[in-house]
């Protein structure tokens, strides 16, 4: 009697443990991929952290530039003050779409080509050179999120991989001989899905990082493409002529 209850309890002991001794009883290749999903979640939190600190940035100084831009009087001071919004994309592009500006009127004057001349014959290239500082700022704002998309996408199924993985050799194990019991086969699926685990641990804040990045560039896409409109109707009624 006293031999069977013995064989029961060892039979019905829990396996207890935390996650990092779950993650310290698997095999190699489970390691392996934890090791990847640890580190790709270090990676993706660092970049949530830069990218959020250069929207705000952005943010706030592109508000900054806007007020000053509306409320001065002359494109030569808001020239001389844009050096302090460096991190606002509108006013990079202003400085852009300003200094081609600058090239004309200085054209213009030497040669003494009216107004008339530089409102259609080069306005188009303001235009050009805002476009091409548009499109050179939204990437600089963009580098690096799609790596967030790729974190997000790919993470769960390299979670899912070493679940399998592991739980494959738990079975293999039970292939060996033996009694196919609950006990022989819990402690190596509970630590095969760690990896699983892990796997939506560094997806989930990525995908809601990517996500929100992704309407803030919108927003500043808009912002820039409605300043290029009024910038450029301002310089072909007061400045051009036209």
């Amino acid at each position: 009697m006293d031999f069977v209850s013995s064989s029961f309890a060892n039979t019905t002991t829990p396996v207890t443990g935390s996650a990092v001794d779950l993650a310290l009883g698997t095999g190699p290749i489970v390691q392996a991929v934890l090791f990847c999903l640890i580190a790709a979640s270090f990676f993706s939190w660092a970049i949530i952290f830069a990218k959020w600190n250069t929207f705000r940035k952005a943010r706030s100084e592109s508000k900054s530039f806007l007020d000053l831009f509306w409320n001065s009087k002359s494109l030569e001071n808001i020239f001389t003050e844009s050096r302090n919004f460096s991190a606002s994309p509108v006013s990079n592009v202003f400085r852009t779409g300003y200094i081609e500006y600058q090239k004309l009127a200085t054209k213009a004057h030497e040669k003494a080509v009216p107004n008339e001349s530089i409102a259609h014959e080069g306005l188009e290239n303001v235009e050009r050179a805002l476009k091409k500082a548009s499109t050179t700022e939204l990437l600089r704002l963009e580098k690096l999120i799609g790596h967030l998309g790729t974190i997000a996408s790919v993470a769960p199924f390299v979670g899912l991989f070493g679940t399998v993985w592991g739980i494959m050799n738990s079975f293999q194990g039970l292939a060996s001989g033996g009694p196919a019991t609950i006990q022989r086969v819990a402690p190596g699926i509970s630590e095969a899905l760690i990896a699983t685990a892990v796997g939506l641990a560094a997806a989930i804040p990525a995908v809601v990082a990517y996500n929100q990045f992704a309407g803030r560039l919108r927003y500043v896409r808009a912002e820039i493409d409605g300043f290029c409109t009024d910038f450029t109707n301002i310089l072909r009624r007061n400045y051009l002529g036209s």
